[in-house]
């Protein structure tokens, strides 16, 4: 009765097309689950994540669950993520990766998942940062540790998903520093990030960690550009 009236007054729609949800569907409807672009790049070794930090840093293993395209259904999805509170975006999408990811032997290995962190400033005014959910759900499934207090971003700078390649490449100021390195010495860690486009936030966050003894790094992504 109460989850009828709830849903009578505040019905569940799609993240992605904002029609309602029927009563199996949760976050997203099955229509769009179908039509979401995945890449399947761990499934089929594809290496193209892992050649945009080609010479830049050493990966492990590195993917991304969708093909983020403008005006697109995935960019429509993380702005919902990151703009409009929408944080079960990260649920779905991290339990989506993560169930993939427990059955591929090269990511049987990853002892802890890390997020790239949100500056101290933005994390107040969002409230929340959009790689943390899709990261915890990620550790679940690969039943490891999720560890935020290693990385911390020591610069704000704005949002660049939506600037041309060219122009997020030259105004790429992010900094970033590694606390508590004994929480990563000797592990291999899974970084994760909502998007990947020219590579340059993963790059300066993965040669952070590795200041800490014998880390190993691979990446997981929720889309690459």
């Amino acid at each position: 009765m109460v989850k009828n009236l709830l849903n009578l007054f505040f019905p569940k729609v799609c993240y992605a097309c904002r029609n309602l949800l029927v009563d199996q569907e949760i976050y997203i409807c099955t229509d769009c689950r179908h039509n979401l672009p995945v890449t399947n790049c761990h499934f089929n070794n594809d290496d193209t994540v892992k050649k945009v930090l080609y010479g830049r840093v050493k990966l492990e293993n590195a993917t991304a669950l969708l093909q983020f395209q403008k005006k697109g259904m995935v960019q429509h999805l993380l702005h919902g993520l990151k703009y409009k509170g929408f944080e079960n975006i990260g649920v779905f999408l991290g339990k989506w990766l993560g169930e993939e990811l427990k059955t591929i032997e090269a990511y049987g290995n990853i002892d802890a998942v890390v997020p790239v962190p949100l500056h101290k400033r933005k994390l107040r005014k969002r409230g929340y940062n959009q790689v943390e959910k899709f990261g915890l759900e990620i550790a679940k499934a690969l039943d490891v540790e999720y560890i935020d207090t290693v990385l911390t971003k020591t610069t704000s700078t704005k949002t660049q998903v939506f600037k041309k390649r060219i122009a997020r490449w030259n105004n790429n100021n992010e900094v970033f520093s590694i606390t508590n390195h004994s929480t990563i010495v000797n592990k291999h860690i899974l970084l994760v990030d909502d998007i990947i486009t020219t590579g340059a936030t993963i790059e300066v966050c993965s040669n952070e960690l590795l200041k800490a003894d014998n880390v190993k790094i691979s990446l997981a992504t929720m889309a690459i550009a």
